[in-house]
């Protein structure tokens, strides 16, 4: 596995200021607008296939009231996820994990994968992903980082697939944040870019740590997380942040 190489950009989920989110059509909006990378979520169907969602319930973006976990994948594949949208684009139902790894090949976009598991599926979700990661991850894209906000997931994810880099994900900087990383022998932390305070990057970056931000969609503000240290800015408008960042 070749080390991690993160970039400065990564697409929230796609580019989900112009498409539905956790779509094949947000990630081909990623590209077209310069994202090297994209970050997306995945959570256990009630038969134990890998889909891509950020909610533990399909009403946000479907429309449909019903639980992830509790729905089949035959279902949830025919589901279009662009309801609170607008707009129709192609390739905005609800896609699986193995599909979106085949779009990212043909895209040649790296990936951040938040193990984002519906509530008790902590160990069996990451499992699963390390298990789809290590069958069919292109051997020429680079290296995935495995996310989540759940110690839980990071562990088990570092016990099946400990040559795929983990970061924990904090709302905010605070507690016992460094033991909790080293626990899951994360490289990086992601945090709340609009919370942070410089003090607590600068901790982060003398723990010797890789410091990601979420989610920033204006350019004056990535700029100032660039400038205070953040290794990787998470955002809904690649295009956006690109432009108002230098070289």
């Amino acid at each position: 596995m070749k080390p991690l190489e993160l970039p400065l950009i990564v697409g929230h989920r796609g580019a989900s200021a112009y498409a539905p989110e956790n779509t094949l059509a947000s990630f081909r909006e990623a590209k077209k607008r310069g994202a090297p990378w994209v970050e997306f979520d995945v959570k256990l169907t009630s038969d134990n296939r890998l889909v891509l969602m950020h909610d533990a319930s399909l009403k946000r973006t479907t429309g449909i009231e019903a639980m992830v976990a509790e729905t089949s994948y035959e279902a949830i594949r025919k589901l279009d996820a662009g309801l609170w949208f607008g707009p129709s684009f192609r390739d905005q139902r609800v896609p699986d994990f193995e599909e979106t790894i085949a779009l990212l090949r043909e895209l040649g976009l790296g990936a951040n994968i938040e193990i984002k598991p519906c509530p008790g599926r902590e160990e069996e979700t990451a499992q699963a992903v390390v298990e789809v990661l290590d069958r069919i991850w292109p051997s020429d894209l680079p290296t995935p980082l495995l996310s989540s906000f759940k110690d839980t997931c990071l562990a088990a994810a570092q016990q099946k697939g400990p040559h795929y880099p983990r970061f924990s994900i904090f709302e905010r900087i605070e507690g016992p944040w460094r033991e909790r990383a080293q626990a899951v022998g994360a490289v990086g932390i992601n945090t709340n870019g609009h919370k942070v305070k410089p003090e607590q990057m600068a901790a982060v970056k003398s723990a010797g740590y890789l410091l990601g931000v979420y989610t920033i969609n204006e350019g004056p503000k990535a700029a100032a997380l660039r400038a205070l240290g953040a290794d990787c800015i998470i955002t809904d408008a690649p295009d956006v942040v690109l432009s108002a960042l230098p070289g």
